[in-house]
């Protein structure tokens, strides 16, 4: 009897990697993270990880129940994310949210970064379905090792985009972040659309 079920980590892992998008991450992380200091950057580099980290765990061992009870819906998930990334993404089209503040500094870190694009609904759901699908042991520490690595995959994706500022310069940054405002706009209507298709369906 295997006490680790290689085939349930990879799945899940590519899964994941596929709906959080490490690489995707990067042009994202150094926009919403542009004028703030290297030390800054690396803090808010692993406070993301762990609060998607964090948020996915919760979700993981007590999403259904918290959904069923506060009787919320995935589509309502999506919408509700797609909604929030939609407004970070007009701030980085309008120049807004490169004002660092010290507030600002820890919200960036915990939402968006944290949640919702990286502990977004799609990662969410296929958290939950995988913990309910683990039927053994060796299954459920294959789930939760595939989560456990994802996380320390994003943290070092978002801690070494750090080392792309000390080519492009803040100059490049400005435009990346023209560029990501574009990126995350078309991904929180992606997501909001999926959301209102959802409710249809389920209304069907």
């Amino acid at each position: 009897m295997s006490f680790f079920d290689v085939t349930t980590f990879g799945s899940l892992f590519v899964t994941l990697f596929v709906i959080m998008d490490p690489p995707g991450t990067i042009p994202i992380f150094l926009a919403l993270t542009s004028g703030r200091a290297h030390k800054v950057r690396r803090r808010m580099a692993w406070q993301a990880a762990a609060v998607a980290l964090g948020v996915i765990t919760a979700f993981g061992l007590f999403g259904r129940q918290i959904l069923d009870y506060l009787h919320v819906s995935v589509p309502a998930l999506q919408v509700s994310g797609g909604i929030l990334l939609l407004l970070i993404a007009l701030d980085l089209l309008t120049g807004k949210i490169e004002e660092p503040t010290q507030t600002k500094e820890v919200n960036v870190a915990l939402v968006p970064l944290g949640t919702p694009l990286l502990a977004g609904p799609g990662a969410i759901v296929a958290v939950i379905l995988a913990v309910q699908a683990a039927d053994t042991g060796a299954q459920e520490l294959a789930v939760w090792c595939a989560i456990v690595v994802m996380h320390v995959v994003m943290w070092l994706t978002m801690r070494f985009s750090l080392l792309i500022i000390t080519v492009i310069k803040e100059g490049g940054v400005v435009l990346i972040t023209r560029l990501s405002g574009l990126l995350l706009s078309a991904i929180a209507v992606q997501l909001t659309a999926d959301g209102v298709f959802g409710f249809i369906a389920e209304q069907g």
